[in-house]
C-alpha cells in the first residue's frame, strides 16, 4: 500500500476542491450578500490543506496506484472533500451542527438530495448554489474532474476511474483514461446549458434554472423551492426536466456515439430498452391506480406519474406532488423503483438497471439448467457472453447492497423511526434518490432525524455513490498492509 500516493492524489483533488469554493463566492457578490467571507474561508482553508498535503507527499518513493490505493483515494477523497465542503455551511450559520453540515454537503456531493434545511427558500443564493454546485461535481464525479484536470492523476488513472464511475463494467470512450474522463465532461456540459436554455425559454428565473438544471444532469434534486418543481406549476417545465432526467439516467457512452453519428448501438442496447421498459410499465400502472382514484384529470395524471417515475428510478429526487399520500400499488412500485435505479454510466445511482438485466438473465440460465442439465446455457448482454466473474459479481453487489440496507434499516428502527419512516429513510439515501416516505416524505425533510442516524446515513449515501465495494474495502482487515 502506498501511503504517500495516497496522500499525495487525495491532497490534490481537495485543492482542486478548494478553488471550485470560488465560485459560490463569485455568486455571493454578484447577489450582493453577505457570506461571501464564509466561502472565501472555507476556499482559502481548503486549498491550503491540499496543498500542504501534497507537498507533504513528496518525495514519493513509489508513484505507483494499484486497484487497493485507487479505492483509497476515491473513498478518502470523496470523504475530505465533504468534511471541508462543510465549512460554508457552518462558517454562514445556515446549519448549527457538524453532523447537519456534513448530511447536506456528503448529500450534495453524492446526489442524493436530502435535506436537513428546514426553509430551502430562506437560504442566501450562494447557499443555494453551493448546494446543487456540489450535486453537478458529484454527479460525473470529482475524482474524474481531477483526472481531467490534473496530470499528476493521469498515473493510476483507471483505477481511480473504475473505483469511482458508476456500473460493473465502466466504458472508455478513448484509449487514455484523461481524454475519456475529458469526453464525459463534455456531454455532461452540453446537457447543463442544454436544459438551462430551455428552462428559461419555458419561463423559469435564469438562477432557479441553473439550480434545477445541475439538480436534473446530475439526478440530484435540490430545489430553491420548499416544495420542489410543485411551485412551477407548467407542464412544460415538467416535460423539460423529465425528458432530461431520463437521458441522465442512460449510460453516459450511448450519449457520446449518438454525438458521433453511431445510433446502432443504442437501438440494440439491452439495457436501455430495459430502462425504457421499466419505465413506460411504472407509468402504466401508477397512472391506472391514480384514474382508478381519480386523483387528478388524465393529462395531469401523465405528467405527475411519468415525472415522479423518472425521477425516482433515475435517483433524482424531484417533485411535483407528494407522492407519499398516493395509493399503496404507487408508493410500492416507486420504492422497488428505489433498490433498480438508473443505467450503468449513468450519474443515478442505486442497483443499477445493467445488474438487474445480468442478474435476471442468469436467475432464467439457472433455472433452465434445472429443467434440461444437459443444455450449455450463458448469459447475454448486447449479444455478448457475460464472463461469469462478472456475473458472481454482480451477484456480490446486490447481496452487499441488500445487507447494508438491512443493517441500516435497523439501526435506524433502533433510534425511534416508525417502519416505513426507516425503511423510506435508508432506501433513500442508499439509492441516492432524496426523499423517501413517512419522516422522509417529500413532504418533509431529514431534520427531525438523530445526529447519530445523520452521520449514519451520510455513510449510506457514500456507500451508495462509490458503488459499495470502493467504501466497503476499506474495512476490510488487512486492506492497509503493505503488498
Amino acid at each position: 500500500m502506498n501511503i504517500k500516493s495516497i496522500i499525495g492524489s487525495v491532497s490534490r483533488i481537495v485543492a482542486v476542491f478548494g478553488v471550485l469554493m470560488l465560485a459560490p463566492t463569485a455568486v455571493s457578490l454578484l447577489f450582493d450578500e453577505s457570506d461571501w467571507a464564509a466561502f472565501l474561508i472555507s476556499a482559502a482553508v481548503t486549498a491550503a490543506a491540499g496543498i500542504a498535503g501534497t507537498l507533504l507527499s513528496v518525495p514519493r518513493t513509489n508513484g505507483r496506484i494499484g486497484n487497493r490505493e485507487g479505492m483509497a483515494i476515491t473513498t478518502l477523497g470523496w470523504t475530505a472533500c465533504a468534511l471541508f465542503g462543510a465549512l460554508p455551511f457552518l462558517l454562514a450559520g445556515s446549519l448549527g451542527t457538524p453532523a447537519d453540515a456534513v448530511f447536506e454537503t456528503m448529500s450534495g456531493l453524492t446526489t442524493t438530495g436530502a435535506t436537513v434545511l428546514l426553509d430551502v427558500e430562506a437560504q442566501s443564493h450562494a447557499i443555494l448554489f453551493w448546494r446543487s454546485f456540489l450535486h453537478w461535481l458529484g454527479g460525473m464525479g470529482i475524482v474524474v474532474l481531477s483526472i481531467a484536470l490534473l496530470p499528476g492523476l493521469q498515473v493510476g488513472g483507471s483505477q481511480l476511474f473504475r473505483a469511482e464511475v458508476p456500473g460493473p463494467l465502466p466504458d472508455r470512450l478513448e484509449p487514455r483514461i484523461r481524454e475519456t474522463a475529458r469526453r464525459l465532461w463534455g456531454i455532461y456540459i452540453l446537457l447543463t446549458v442544454g436544459e438551462a436554455i430551455l428552462l428559461r425559454l419555458f419561463g423559469m428565473p435564469l438562477f432557479d434554472a441553473v439550480i434545477h438544471t445541475f439538480g436534473t444532469v446530475a439526478t440530484g434534486g435540490f430545489s430553491t423551492a420548499n416544495n420542489s418543481l410543485e411551485a412551477w406549476n407548467s407542464p412544460a417545465i415538467h416535460l423539460t426536466v423529465t425528458a432530461f432526467m431520463f437521458l441522465a439516467g442512460m449510460n453516459f457512452t450511448l450519449h457520446y456515439r449518438a454525438l458521433r453519428g453511431n445510433f446502432k448501438p443504442i437501438s440494440k442496447d439491452d439495457e436501455l430498452r430495459t430502462y425504457a421498459g421499466i419505465v413506460l410499465a411504472a407509468v402504466a400502472l401508477i397512472s391506472l391506480d391514480l384514474v382508478a382514484q381519480a386523483k387528478y384529470s388524465l393529462a395531469d395524471t401523465l405528467r405527475h406519474s411519468s415525472f415522479q417515475v423518472v425521477s425516482v428510478i433515475t435517483t433524482t429526487g424531484f417533485t411535483t406532488v407528494n407522492y407519499d399520500i398516493w395509493p399503496p400499488l404507487s408508493r410500492a412500485i416507486l420504492l422497488l423503483l428505489m433498490f433498480i435505479g438508473g443505467c450503468g454510466g449513468s450519474t443515478g445511482g442505486a442497483i443499477k438497471v445493467v445488474r438487474m438485466n445480468v442478474l435476471a438473465k442468469h436467475s432464467i440460465m439457472e433455472l433452465r439448467k434445472a429443467v434440461y442439465p444437459r443444455r450449455v446455457t450463458v448469459v447475454r448482454l448486447n449479444g455478448k457472453a457475460v464472463p461469469e466473474e462478472v456475473s458472481s459479481a454482480v451477484l456480490a453487489f446486490v447481496i452487499l447492497y441488500l445487507s447494508v440496507f438491512l443493517l441500516s434499516m435497523l439501526a435506524m428502527s433502533a433510534m425511534g423511526l416508525d417502519f416505513m419512516s426507516a425503511v423510506g429513510s435508508v432506501a433513500a439515501t442508499l439509492g441516492n434518490i432524496g426523499p423517501g416516505f413517512g419522516l422522509v416524505g417529500p413532504a418533509s425533510n431529514y431534520s427531525a432525524i438523530p445526529s447519530v442516524g445523520k452521520w449514519l446515513l451520510s455513510f449510506c449515501m457514500l456507500v451508495g455513490r462509490l458503488e459499495v465495494y470502493t467504501v466497503l474495502s476499506l474495512l476490510v482487515p488487512g486492506f492497509w498492509r503493505k503488498s
